[in-house]
């Protein structure tokens, strides 16, 4: 065997991953979680995060947006052990979305202006992030700078 077989054979291929069970990478996010119905998070799960994680930091956003990418939720210090979170479930702390309010706000696009793409970015981060609750996205990504080890991705759309 030689030394480079040997080193792929050592070598740790990355599984950190973001999913729900709400919708598959892609497809459409389900209408209980926008706000035409509950607007309640989706159970979100995430495995595997990197060696060195201390932390895990969430923003959602919407980039197809008329005013710009629109933020809809921010949270950050999430326990990297927990292997997720539960439906509904707000973060050990959350930042200000681009609605004013505090926690998720979930996909409220305008009404004809056709399919938008909400990404889900999970951090996983060396630090916990020394951020106030309620900040913003300009200080919640000061913040990261620097930080970030890995990030998992997901997206859904949706359409009003």
């Amino acid at each position: 065997m030689s030394n480079v077989t040997k080193w792929f054979k050592l070598a740790r291929v990355s599984q950190f991953a973001l999913s729900t069970e709400a919708f598959t990478h892609g497809g459409e996010i389900p209408r209980r979680h926008t706000c035409e119905d509950e607007d309640v998070s989706p159970a979100l799960s995430w495995t595997d995060p990197p060696s060195g994680t201390r932390a895990l930091a969430l923003i959602l956003d919407d980039p197809d947006a008329p005013v710009g990418t629109f933020t809809h939720w921010l949270a950050w210090n999430i326990d990297p052990l927990a292997g997720g979170l539960a439906q509904g479930e707000s973060a050990s702390a959350e930042g200000t979305n681009d609605f004013g309010t505090g926690g998720w706000s979930g996909p409220c696009p305008p009404r004809g202006h056709g399919r938008h793409r909400y990404f889900f970015r999970l951090h996983a981060v060396d630090a916990e992030l020394d951020i106030r609750p309620g900040a913003a996205r300009e200080e919640f990504e000061r913040a990261l700078a620097g930080q970030v080890l890995e990030t998992a991705e997901l997206m859904g759309t949706y359409e009003r």
